[in-house]
């Protein structure tokens, strides 16, 4: 499989959010978000077998691995490489775009889907059969860019009743629109959800890799 990183730092996002983390970062994606802070994971990478990344995460002494990208589940081979780690008691979270299947995942990966909203260019290619294929303990990720893209999301949570099945996790995306802002609007409509701050982007520099 092709790689483009893999290194240790403090998970940025999510319900498990300042848990040092290793990251698994693979090459390629299949969207084109308007706002993508890792455009460079389209295109670099090396190759490696199942079995040389599995090396390289276990001289980190951590449990957590986060397996993301670009889009992790456009190569076949991260199918073993998450049952591998599931089998050695590695706690296992998937970061995908929500645009391919997540059926043939592992049930004991914790997947933490991003639903693309309007202003990614992208809401076009959000597969919501996916929705029926999570579990309680996955976790569905919506980053706001403009009150349009607020106001959509309303509408998905309601529509497909997230906040009663999942975590939901709400962002911004980084410098378009003020923090306070959408957590206003939320308190203001007392929306059941997680508000969230990639915080590797406020400790270190927002260009930085590998952290």
């Amino acid at each position: 499989m092709k790689i483009n990183e893999i290194y240790r730092s403090l998970q940025g996002e999510s319900s498990y959010t300042g848990l040092p983390c290793i990251f698994v970062r693979l090459t390629s994606c299949n969207l084109r978000c308007a706002y993508c802070d890792t455009e460079y994971a389209f295109y670099e990478g090396q190759d490696y077998t199942v079995d040389q990344v599995l090396g390289a995460i276990r001289r980190f002494n951590c449990q957590l691995v986060e397996i993301t990208g670009g889009e992790p589940l456009l190569q076949k081979e991260v199918y073993p490489l998450m049952n591998s780690l599931i089998d050695s008691d590695y706690t296992v979270l998937l970061e995908t775009g929500g645009s391919i299947d997540v059926g043939k995942v592992n049930a004991k990966v914790i997947k933490i889907m991003d639903l693309k909203c309007p202003s990614s260019g992208e809401c076009d290619r959000n597969l919501y059969a996916n929705i029926e294929k999570l579990q309680p303990h996955d976790e569905i990720k919506f980053v706001i860019g403009t009150r349009e893209d607020y106001l959509w999301t309303k509408k998905i949570l309601e529509e497909h009743r997230l906040t009663e099945r999942f975590p939901v996790l709400l962002s911004t995306v980084f410098n378009e629109i003020e923090p306070k802002q959408v957590v206003g609007w939320l308190l203001e409509d007392n929306l059941n959800v997680r508000f969230q701050l990639q915080i590797h982007k406020y400790i270190w520099d927002p260009s930085t890799r590998g952290v």
